[in-house]
């Protein structure tokens, strides 16, 4: 069995995801893409798991999680579509129908395009039906969950955990901290039975002036924020391969504020393309505040953007010293009037050290406008 479980505890009604079927657990960027669309549907995922098509193990974990509340999403291919529908039908105590030519448990109360919705005791089960290369079919259960996000910056945990669970108490929510990057909190809150978000989040705001954003998604609200300014962003990406990049463009509307980005793994295109002094170069090194910092200046003067971001670093697991250990990452946030360039050490594998990069300069921009992006 393949299988992966992920709780988060305090919470009577769970949201669980099941994948069914080898092409499923084999297509990962069509996995990524399912993943998408149930987070969009559901506040939040509590487990994800997955099985093989032979699995003997699906019948006892879907067992299991009925005897509880759940809403359920079983993600199932062509081959496998029939046997959950079976499986279920036995946990129910139900019998399979055929209906607009597919066998589904006779108590499903909604079939739309491969997808249909199933109540049994005090849970939802959803069960989908997806091809590859095709849309997925509508995911039908109703999260009624009251859920948000805010996001902290500048502030420690300890220290925002003192802030804010007070607040909390007042209002009757329910905070879970994680820690991004130094200096940046992502916050899920949780409503209790009279909570009121919408109050705790404007008084969290309230008390920490130009730290605050409330939005589940940063890259999305400074697409926004920066669009409705008229502003532009442009990047100079050398160990992040365009990850900086690919945090904005995979949101729609980043082409109103995105110039583009030039990855720039060479010295002679630092040079050629980003007018990195030659003599920088060599003395100080690729990965160097001197250099970051003139990738950020050739960023700006190519593209004619508003702000710059630039990063070169040793993301691994080669190519580090002792000076410049791997983690080593410089980063550069220009806007017209202002840079700030810093020297970081991250920890991780390659792909660990290139997110935290593209995270930290994503927050080194935010600080370098705070009456825009805080506002």
């Amino acid at each position: 069995m393949l299988y992966y479980l992920k709780f988060l505890l305090g919470k009577s009604m769970k949201r669980d995801v099941i994948f069914v079927g080898n092409r499923l657990i084999l297509n990962e960027a069509y996995e990524r893409y399912i993943l998408r669309s149930i987070k969009n549907s559901l506040s939040t995922i509590d487990s994800i798991s997955y099985f093989e098509e032979s699995d003997k193990g699906l019948f006892l974990h879907l067992e299991t999680l009925l005897k509880s509340e759940s809403k359920l999403i079983i993600v199932t291919t062509k081959n496998t579509f029939t046997i959950v529908g079976k499986l279920l039908s036995t946990v129910t105590a139900d019998n399979q129908i055929l209906k607009e030519q597919m066998l589904i448990p006779s108590r499903a109360s909604v079939l739309e395009h491969g997808s249909y919705l199933l109540s049994h005791n005090n849970s939802e089960i959803n069960v989908i039906l997806a091809t590859e290369g095709r849309a997925l079919p509508p995911i039908l259960i109703d999260d009624e969950s009251r859920l948000s996000t805010i996001h902290l910056f500048n502030e420690e945990l300890t220290s925002a955990q003192t802030l804010l669970e007070p607040l909390a108490q007042n209002f009757d929510v329910k905070l879970e901290f994680s820690e991004l990057v130094e200096g940046w909190l992502k916050i899920r809150i949780h409503t209790r039975k009279h909570g009121n978000l919408s109050q705790f989040i404007a008084s969290a705001r309230g008390l920490m002036y130009h730290k605050v954003i409330a939005a589940s998604n940063v890259a999305v609200y400074i697409i926004e924020k920066l669009s409705h300014h008229k502003k532009k962003l442009s990047f100079a990406e050398s160990c992040s391969g365009g990850s900086l990049a690919h945090f904005f463009t995979s949101h729609s509307g980043a082409s109103n504020i995105f110039e583009g980005s030039l990855i720039t793994y060479s010295n002679t295109l630092k040079a050629n393309w980003l007018a990195v002094d030659d003599h920088a170069l060599e003395t100080r090194g690729a990965v160097s505040a001197e250099v970051v910092l003139e990738m950020s200046e050739g960023a700006m003067n190519v593209s004619f953007a508003d702000y710059a971001l630039s990063i070169s670093g040793i993301a691994g697991p080669t190519g580090g010293t002792e000076t410049k250990p791997v983690g080593t990452v410089y980063i550069s946030a220009r806007s017209k009037t202002t840079v700030h360039t810093e020297r970081f050490h991250f920890e991780g594998d390659r792909n660990y050290i290139q997110e935290q990069s593209v995270l930290m300069a994503v927050k080194m921009l935010l600080n370098i406008d705070k009456e825009l992006f805080f506002s």
